[in-house]
């Protein structure tokens, strides 16, 4: 016998128009939406959900994570002093908590301190329902060179014969064309859904910088062309307007972060539909310069904030006027917690992006990022019913995404939990 639920909003935003609707009500079928209006007569046999004191959203969707760790401030030390199994067992809390926050779908961008597919087993267990966690899209490991972004082991770079030992660890590190060809191969053939890049340095790494390209033209190209003869999509950090002019000549889908954005290059992605996932949180003690604040990060990555301070506030003004598919994604590795998907919305409020460019492009904006635009993203009859409800005021509150109220995904009820740091 079919399930039928029948939810009363408050106000609901349906992820197409940049309005809160009011007096809607939303029938749900099993596990999809049925219909979404006004004037839905209530069937007899429904479950009623009453939220008519909260914000009714689509599930909101974080399209940059690093989901293999259990604590933002140990992270280094989770890189090679935990086992696989451990990092795996990090994956499925984070994909339980970013549930029970709202976040029905999360984007996996590549292990942090996970050089394996743990990412890829809890996947399919929350899919066959063995365990509970929002919906993964991932790359369980990125591609990158030596002494690159991804090198984590130049950390031990005074100690070379550690430190080699340290990167050989990462199966997906090497040079050259014919190396990056097969590593794209080998991460489709294990399942990835889409391919990453380290294309240029960064800040979190010691012995890096974010105007660094790290794989050459060659390397670059070939990635690209075999993740598209393969079917599959490919992002890349990078952060320099000259190296995300180099991507887009070279067919690049997206890249993550673009933080030193230049009016030139937005104009440039925009005209080649390229999107962005500019991942705001990692930057604001420098954004929104915070003297106190800077100084509870890492050294390394404390210096290269305050170096690149003033061309990270310019950046971060192209993006908020710029006309580029943007994408809401947090990167959470050096604050907060990863599963706290809620603190991009406070970063992108206080940037004046406003409401509901935010939401659009936490729900349909990345529905399409990850490829899953005919299933999730918005209320609309067919979708999935992944559902999240707010009481905090969207329009004014800067902490309304980290205090979720109601969660279902799939026709699901999941209990929510409150951000810790609230």
């Amino acid at each position: 016998m079919d399930k039928l639920t029948y939810i009363i909003c408050g106000k609901l935003y349906d992820g197409l128009a940049e309005e809160f609707k009011e007096g809607y009500r939303i029938l749900i079928k099993n596990d999809k939406i049925e219909e979404v209006g006004p004037d839905i007569v209530q069937p007899e046999s429904a479950e009623v959900i009453d939220l008519s004191d909260a914000t009714v959203t689509p599930g909101m969707i974080d399209a940059h994570m690093h989901m293999d760790y259990i604590d933002w401030h140990t992270i280094r030390e989770e890189v090679y002093t935990t086992s696989e199994e451990a990092k795996t067992l990090a994956v499925a809390r984070t994909a339980r908590k970013t549930l029970s926050r709202g976040f029905t779908t999360i984007r996996h961008t590549g292990g942090i301190t996970s050089n394996g597919f743990g990412v890829l087993d809890v996947k399919r267990a929350i899919e066959k329902g063995y365990i509970t966690g929002s919906r993964i899209v991932a790359a369980p490991r990125f591609l990158c060179g030596a002494g690159s972004h991804g090198d984590l082991s130049q950390g031990f770079a005074k100690n070379p014969e550690l430190s080699m030992i340290l990167q050989d660890l990462r199966p997906t590190l090497g040079a050259g064309k014919d190396f990056f060809v097969n590593a794209v191969r080998e991460e489709i053939k294990y399942g990835a859904d889409f391919i990453k890049i380290m294309a240029t340095g960064g800040f979190f790494t010691p012995y890096d910088n974010p105007s660094q390209l790290q794989m050459n033209d060659e390397e670059l190209q070939a990635v690209i062309n075999t993740a598209h003869e393969w079917g599959k999509t490919v992002t890349a950090h990078v952060y320099s307007v000259e190296h995300m002019k180099k991507l887009i000549q070279f067919g690049i889908d997206g890249m993550e972060h673009c933080s030193l954005m230049d009016e030139e290059t937005a104009q440039l992605i925009t005209d080649n539909d390229i999107y962005v996932v500019p991942t705001f949180c990692p930057y604001e003690e420098a954004v929104h310069y915070d003297p106190v604040l800077i100084q509870t990060k890492q050294e390394e990555y404390r210096t290269k904030l305050e170096y690149y301070k003033d061309a990270l506030q310019a950046g971060r003004e192209v993006i908020k006027n710029c006309k580029c598919k943007l994408g809401y994604g947090t990167d959470m590795v050096a604050t907060h917690q990863n599963y706290e998907s809620g603190f991009e919305f406070k970063a992108w409020m206080e940037s004046k992006m406003g409401t509901f460019r935010t939401l659009h492009a936490a729900t349909k904006v990345n529905s399409e990022i990850l490829q899953l635009e005919d299933k999730i993203g918005t209320l609309e009859p067919g979708k999935y019913a992944d559902i999240a409800a707010w009481k905090r005021d969207l329009m004014t509150d800067p902490y309304a995404l980290l205090d979720c109220a109601f969660v279902m995904k799939e026709g699901v009820i999941y209990p929510t939990e409150r951000c810790e740091e609230l």
